[in-house]
């Protein structure tokens, strides 16, 4: 059955071997996380100079991973923003070693700021008002499908986040620094791996 990509793009290897960078890594996630920013902002996150950021955003830039935000800044002033959309990976290519070596460290990547991001959640659960706890959660299911069914199933989900992603990126386009007093980022973790990794029917 042939794969759909529900992202804006997926990367190709050149991309991909740039976006594996662990300082483009996290400058990635803190637009992602927080919204259009600027080189001084970030830098003064990650502890290090503007001149650092700014060439990091630039490769970003380069690959279409971040683009500038019109109308803001002044001067030689730049916010940056994640491109609307989002990206996906396929699998890893078994002839082409350094494309599944920027892979490796991307994937690696996500599985750890995951893990990062459900901790923090649990850590901080109690504190929220009662309707993002009721709007949060957790969820796992382990279920017996065939490779084609486990393919429609994705696809179906994915379709449901791509309504719910145009509908953030359109509030996001409208008000990139003064997001709607009802709204909060919300973070989906969707996975879905076999449970026996060996290949073998069980």
């Amino acid at each position: 059955m042939e794969r759909k990509s529900f992202s804006a793009r997926a990367l190709d290897a050149h991309t991909l071997k740039s976006f594996a960078h662990p300082t483009r890594l996290r400058l990635y996630e803190l637009l992602d996380a927080g919204g259009p920013s600027t080189a001084t902002r970030l830098a003064e996150h990650l502890h290090e100079n503007t001149g650092v950021t700014s060439y990091h955003l630039r490769e970003l830039a380069k690959h279409g991973m971040i683009e500038q935000v019109p109308g803001l800044g002044k001067g030689k002033e730049k916010y940056w923003r994640v491109t609307p959309g989002g990206y996906s990976v396929g699998p890893p290519p078994d002839d082409e070693p350094e494309t599944a070596s920027a892979i490796e460290i991307l994937t690696d990547h996500v599985v750890h700021h995951r893990a990062t991001e459900l901790t923090r959640w649990r850590e901080e659960e109690s504190t929220l008002p009662p309707e993002w706890k009721e709007a949060g959660g957790l969820s796992r299911r382990s279920l017996r499908l065939t490779p084609e069914e486990t393919i429609t199933l994705s696809h179906q989900i994915q379709e449901i986040l791509t309504t719910y992603r145009t509908l953030s990126d359109h509030r996001e386009s409208e008000t990139p620094l003064v997001p709607p007093p009802d709204t909060t980022r919300v973070v989906i973790h969707f996975d879905v791996l076999p449970a026996h990794p060996e290949g073998t029917p069980q």
